[in-house]
């Protein structure tokens, strides 16, 4: 977080640091170092922690000085004034020298009233009490209690007024990235981001809009629309970065380079594979000038998953291989990093119909991630297991599948900030349990999956509109017309929104709901959605789908019977759904494009 401290501290990390600096205002940026840890070839969901940090310091008291003489138990000692950051040090030493968090809380928590109290008489806000409300919530973010680190930190960012200066927007700015990290710990996405432009926004307000601090913001909140699948606001966001630095860095930095590598993530999830590549490339030759071996190898991963998507399969290979080299020569054979690759390879076979090597592959995958070596992250882990279930998923062995990915729920469901991504093994687990043809199982997981991306404000991404049109596909196998119909006419209107009515994904829920208002009925809804589907096919897609022709039989037997007078027979709603009702699951999942969907 680009603010005070950051609170997505892992479990097993070191200590909190909590640290009072003799400034008033400090405000510094750390470079990479040329021997950090290289990042993990899996594509990071969370924002990272920016290496923009703004801290702010109480008063101290002179080293020499003597210790109040007061007794901070007692609630009238929080009226003398040199309490406060005699509390706040009691609370920083208490965590560095290990005596743990809970006693630091206590510290924080009587620091915070004693700053109340002794609040200028002018009325000036205070800082001191911006500075210990940040400071009592990374403690309790640090014990895992985030409810309550909510209000302390929404109380925090009300303290300082930014146009009495720098020293006050830099403590407001601090306060609503820390907000934004919180929400972000609790699976809020919407929150989050939204306190993360107004953090931005009074960055740039207080620092200009080519500060290169205002970069490392621009670029950490493009990571949490990433996160979100905003990607036409990350794109904007992370070229705004790419500019800032390349103004303020020598050409070929690490910072740029970071950049082009988030850019080329964008550009990927929007199908841009061309530009992803030169993204890449640039990226890898500002890594080798730096000497960054192990990202040159982590951006070569990359560069081979855009060699894929774009059926350049010999040079995809190449790519990976020499990745597998680099790792296995810097970080040895059994490391994750290892383990990522060899699932690449596994995929890149399944695709060229090696299926043997496929198998062989995911098979030592699974055995690094059987006996992980120490410093493996369970999100690590838990990455891999998903990326190796969906090649299981594509070789049919969806039982196979469902194992792995009910483990990788498992080690990822205490972990904070994880919400995202346990819904999406839920939609995962959804399809593979509609394939084996237990559908109240995939209607449960799909709903648990709907749950919590509602709860994570992610209601209007694509990915929310085709797990809705899922679960509707679930319920029309268990008769339950009604709220399929409601199901799919929310999946609709996201989908419209969001993909355009030419998509893949949105014409198989105009036609799903074309289906299941035939079979409650409602023949006249159900004839305007098809004719409004040929229509798009004949004027902007062409009629050479095979679709097509069966999406033209179904509208004329519906306007056939639309013109009787009597009420027409019911229909089979297996038929309805798909005509050809004795096709295999396998090959009803072929029929509808929006069933097989990829996370």
């Amino acid at each position: 977080m680009p603010g005070l401290v950051s609170v997505k501290t892992p479990p097993g990390a070191a200590p909190l640091q909590i640290s009072v600096p003799d400034t008033q205002i400090q405000s510094q940026r750390s470079e990479p170092a040329a021997n950090s840890k290289p990042p993990s070839p899996h594509p990071k969901r969370l924002p990272s922690p920016s290496p923009s940090r703004s801290k702010l310091s109480p008063r101290r008291p002179p080293p020499d000085s003597p210790i109040p003489d007061l007794n901070p138990n007692s609630d009238s000692a929080l009226d003398n004034p040199d309490l406060g950051p005699f509390l706040l040090k009691l609370a920083r030493d208490a965590i560095a020298s290990g005596e743990g968090p809970t006693k630091a809380l206590d510290y924080a928590v009587r620091a915070s009233k004693s700053f109340e109290r002794c609040a200028p008489a002018d009325g000036e806000p205070s800082l001191d009490l911006a500075m210990s409300l940040h400071v009592l919530a990374a403690i309790y973010c640090s014990l895992g209690r985030f409810d309550e680190a909510m209000p302390v930190l929404e109380r925090a960012i009300r303290v300082p007024e930014p146009p009495r200066g720098a020293d006050h927007a830099l403590a407001a700015f601090s306060g609503h990235m820390q907000l934004g990290d919180t929400y972000s710990m609790l699976g809020q996405v919407d929150k989050s981001i939204a306190s993360y432009e107004e953090g931005l926004k009074i960055q740039i307000e207080a620092l200009g809009e080519s500060d290169p601090r205002v970069g490392e913001t621009c670029r950490y909140l493009a990571e949490a629309h990433v996160q979100a699948m905003e990607f036409e606001r990350a794109e904007e966001l992370c070229k705004k970065t790419l500019e800032i630095h390349r103004a303020h860095s020598e050409p070929a930095s690490l910072e740029e380079a970071a950049d082009r590598r988030l850019m080329a993530l964008i550009c990927e999830a929007k199908g841009d594979y061309e530009t992803a590549l030169e993204h890449l490339v640039l990226a890898s030759m500002a890594m080798i000038a730096n000497g960054q071996e192990s990202e040159v190898a982590a951006i070569d991963v990359s560069i081979g998953t855009i060699y894929m998507s774009l059926c350049r399969y010999d040079e995809a290979l190449f790519s990976y291989q020499k990745a597998l080299t680099v790792f296995k020569s810097s970080k040895g054979d059994n490391h994750p990093f290892v383990a990522s690759v060899f699932v690449r390879l596994a995929d890149l076979y399944h695709r060229t119909g090696k299926l043997r090597d496929s198998k062989s592959y995911c098979e030592n995958a699974l055995r690094i991630y059987a006996k992980p070596v120490p410093g493996t992250s369970v999100e690590e882990i838990a990455g891999g297991l998903t990326e190796i279930s969906a090649i299981y998923e594509s070789v049919d062995e969806p039982e196979e599948a469902l194992k792995l990915l009910q483990k990788s729920m498992k080690m990822l469901e205490d972990k904070p900030g994880q919400h995202s991504t346990i819904a999406g093994i839920e939609a995962r687990m959804g399809v593979m349990y509609y394939i084996v043809g237990r559908y109240e199982d995939a209607r449960n997981f799909f709903e648990s999956a709907i749950a919590k991306l509602r709860a994570g404000g992610e209601r209007k991404s694509a990915f929310f509109g085709v797990v809705l049109n899922q679960m509707g596909l679930a319920c029309v196998q268990l008769f339950k017309i009604d709220e399929a119909a409601e199901l799919f006419e929310q999946a609709r209107g996201i989908l419209e929104q969001e993909c355009g009515p030419c998509h893949q994904d949105t014409l198989g829920v105009y036609s799903n709901l074309a289906a299941t208002y035939d079979a409650m009925g409602r023949v006249g809804d159900a004839i305007e959605i098809l004719e409004y589907v040929l229509k798009l096919r004949e004027e902007k897609l062409g009629i050479a789908n095979p679709d097509f022709e069966d999406e033209k039989r179904r509208l004329a037997e519906l306007l056939k019977e639309a013109g009787r007078t009597r009420d027409r027979k019911a229909k089979s709603l297996e038929n309805l759904i798909d005509p050809n009702s004795k096709k295999t699951k396998k090959e009803v999942t072929k029929r509808w494009p929006s069933l097989g969907f990829r996370i």
